[in-house]
């Protein structure tokens, strides 16, 4: 076997039905548009999500709450998983590049660090926004903070 005798598997495919090619095929006269109107015409198409002149499912469904355009959303990342990352690869620092190259945050990401978890390392850490507990735990180990 190869690819120049290559079928597929008996009565999986079937011909489409061709319309608009005569009344005796079956799919003659209006070629299966129906009487007047625009789905009659050529080059009619209708919107996404129109469902016949029905109130659309996007319409019907309630809508719940506010969408703030504005929201700045960070990724956070705790205090243990900096102790961590500090034992299992001696880390004197942590800034964006350290936890991009360890898969924790995209490169679009903005960074929070967050305050669960202990932190013995004395670090220097660098990231756009801190908790206040996150913050008071790395200078309580003898770390320094960096907003970016």
């Amino acid at each position: 076997m190869n690819l120049s005798n290559l079928k597929p598997a008996e009565g999986s495919t079937k011909n489409r039905k061709r319309i608009g090619r005569g009344t005796g095929s079956g799919r003659g006269g209006t070629s299966t548009r129906g009487h007047k109107g625009a789905g009659s015409r050529s080059g009619t198409s209708t919107k996404v999500g129109f469902e016949g002149g029905q109130m659309p499912l996007q319409r019907r469904v309630p809508k719940v709450g506010f969408k703030n355009p504005n929201r700045v959303e960070y990724v956070g990342v705790n205090l243990d998983v900096l102790q961590a990352l500090t034992e299992k690869y001696t880390l004197s620092s942590v800034n964006f590049d350290t936890l991009k190259e360890h898969g924790l945050v995209s490169k679009n990401g903005l960074v929070k660090i967050l305050g669960r978890g202990e932190l013995t390392a004395k670090l220097e850490v660098q990231a756009h926004a801190f908790t206040a507990t996150a913050q008071k735990a790395i200078e309580a180990a003898g770390g320094t903070i960096v907003k970016l």
